[in-house]
């Protein structure tokens, strides 16, 4: 109940992002019209619409990439003609008449007419189609969950619940609107010409969303607007969802003098009792834990996968903690979950451990039974467990890495049974892809190259699903990315089939990285970089030179670029040399 409370706050809350923009004058065309006829239909069609295309999307695979392409064309048809028709009364009473037939009329006949039920459900269809919000937090966890576990009825349900926090926020929106429009009319007689403005408008949203530039203006503006908030509401309203009996609070935990011996007890509150380790199919740096094994020490539990940029940049702070209180008590796990099918293959992990020097224990969890067992449904987590096994405290995502320090001297402090003096705050000196982002300048989120989560591609060929096709970059916009030369496309990956194919990118932030991998056969793949068509020189991320010359030599993340000065717009080309790479997703900081 928690997650789908969640999805609803963070779909009304769409209200006062971005993304919103392309429909609203879709939305505001029904205002001044009956709310029970006319505005609440078109809402409920556009929640429905929303629930089923983003399904599709979570399902994955090429027919329902193609179903999503064929229902944004037929929006934009289908908003022109209301667009129209709200322009000119003549032409209204032309669509009206065969529409009425079918059900399915899509615009007032005159003014202070009803809309019917039939075209207000058919246009919050087709507003459905077009909306395509922003892939914040909220979305990335119900998509992960579906493809973990498969999308199922939960899956719908969740995002029927974002979709209709955003319609409540904009029946809001609409039913103020609409006393407004009542009061001009009444004043001032401008009904007539109020319409026509909101047929102009119609048409304007129609124009900028076929040229795409909906996508390219709105990406300009921040990046991290709402997803900030999500965040917030996740890290604060769902503190059951690892099982636990109460709401955790992040406490900010300072250091106080010595109390008595045996006296000292943490306030942080019990969250729940550690479940069991079983399930993984190996473990690295370790014989098998358990939870029995554990009793009396103090647990981290991260969980992580090894090309993922956020865990990426949290292993810095982990690989500290395990090392500064190692001696006084403190058990690291890393539970390796994989997202990719690369990320289960044994071999793969046990040589991003030695990269990443990680020492302490590691469970190679493929099957997600730790996963699951804890509830989790994030990369990366902690978990932090108490010496009579239960937990205490935990954290979904990047940051905050001071408070994590805190509670585990609280609980080494609460095992020992007084407080020690303050020992300070690890502060590691993280370089390449393991440094902090640069959250202040990113405009560019994740976007996965596989079909099953593929979005914002431009390539004017279109995806071809699990088929060799011949790629055209086009002229990517902001955030949109493309292909050239002949690759195939399949679910998680795009692997090039012939020597000389690109991947283009239209970015701003700081850091660009891409997972890329040798491919079946293995070996290496020579590739050159270039931003704004020449060599990135001293902004040459740290797997390539400053000629941008590099080679994919296992699967991994790979840091590209690292902008050195001023952070702004780029167009930035990865050329392969060697055929088979495969490229799997695109991460920003």
């Amino acid at each position: 109940m928690i997650l789908f409370t969640i999805a609803y706050i963070a779909g009304a809350l769409t209200i006062v992002s971005p993304c919103i923009l392309p429909v609203l004058p879709f939305v505001f065309s029904r205002a001044g019209q009956p709310f029970t006829t006319s505005v609440l239909p078109m809402l409920l069609g556009m929640v429905v619409t929303f629930a089923a295309v983003a399904t599709l999307a979570a399902l994955g695979g090429d027919w329902a990439v193609r179903a999503n392409e064929f229902g944004r064309h037929a929006a934009i048809a289908l908003l022109a003609v209301f667009g129209v028709a709200l322009l000119s009364t003549r032409v209204a009473a032309m669509v009206t008449r065969p529409a009425v037939a079918l059900g399915i009329r899509l615009s007032q006949r005159a003014a202070g007419q009803k809309a019917s039920v039939g075209a207000s459900l058919l246009l919050g269809a087709a507003t459905g189609l077009l909306w395509a919000p922003c892939a914040g937090p909220i979305l990335g966890l119900v998509l992960t969950g579906a493809a973990l576990h498969g999308a199922n009825v939960g899956t719908t349900l969740l995002l029927t619940a974002y979709a209709a926090g955003a319609a409540t926020s904009l029946a809001i929106a609409v039913l103020a609107g609409g006393r407004a429009f009542a009061a001009m009319k009444r004043s001032l007689g401008v009904g007539e010409r109020l319409r026509q403005g909101l047929g102009v408008a119609v048409l304007a949203g129609v124009a900028a969303i076929a040229l795409g530039l909906d996508t390219g203006f709105l990406a300009r503006l921040s990046f991290a607007g709402t997803t900030t908030i999500e965040q917030s509401l996740l890290d604060r309203l769902s503190r059951n969802s690892a099982g636990t009996a109460g709401a955790a609070t992040i406490y900010r935990v300072t250091p106080a003098a010595n109390d008595a011996p045996g006296a000292y007890k943490s306030s942080l509150p019990v969250e729940g009792t550690f479940p069991p380790l079983d399930g993984a199919v190996e473990w690295l740096n370790s014989a098998p834990l358990s939870v029995e094994q554990l009793r009396g020490k103090v647990v981290l539990v991260d969980f992580w996968t090894y090309s993922c940029i956020n865990c990426i940049r949290t292993i810095p702070y982990v690989r500290a903690w395990a090392e500064k209180y190692r001696d006084q008590g403190l058990v690291v796990i890393g539970v390796h979950a994989p997202e990719f099918a690369f990320e289960k293959r044994i071999d793969n992990v046990k040589r991003a451990v030695q990269d990443f020097e990680i020492g302490y224990p590691v469970a190679i969890d493929n099957d997600f039974a730790i996963w699951r067992a804890f509830g989790n449904s994030y990369w990366p987590a902690h978990y932090f467990i108490d010496v009579e096994g239960r937990i205490r405290h935990h954290h979904f995502g990047e940051g905050d890495y001071e408070t994590s320090e805190r509670v585990i001297q609280e609980l080494l402090a609460e095992g020992a049974g007084s407080r020690r003096g303050d020992g300070g705050v690890v502060k590691p000196n993280a370089k390449g892809a393991e440094a902090a982002p640069d959250f202040a300048n990113l405009q560019s989120g994740e976007d996965y190259v596989g079909y099953m989560r593929a979005g914002n591609f431009a390539s004017p060929e279109g995806v071809a699903a699990d088929e060799a096709r011949d790629y055209t970059v086009g002229r990517p916009r902001l955030n949109q990315w493309g292909l050239a030369g002949n690759w195939t496309i399949g679910a998680e990956q795009a692997t090039l089939n012939q020597a000389g194919g690109a991947v283009t990118y239209r970015f701003s932030a700081r850091d660009l990285h891409l997972v890329l991998g040798p491919g079946a056969k293995g070996g290496k793949v020579r590739f050159q970089v270039t931003v704004d068509g020449v060599a990135p020189g001293p902004d040459h991320g740290s797997d390539i030179d400053a000629g941008g010359n590099g080679t994919v030599t296992e699967t991994r993340l790979y840091q590209l670029v690292r902008q050195s000065g001023e952070v702004r717009e780029r167009t930035f080309e990865i050329r392969f040399l060697d055929p088979g790479v495969e490229a799997f997703v695109f991460t920003f900081g």
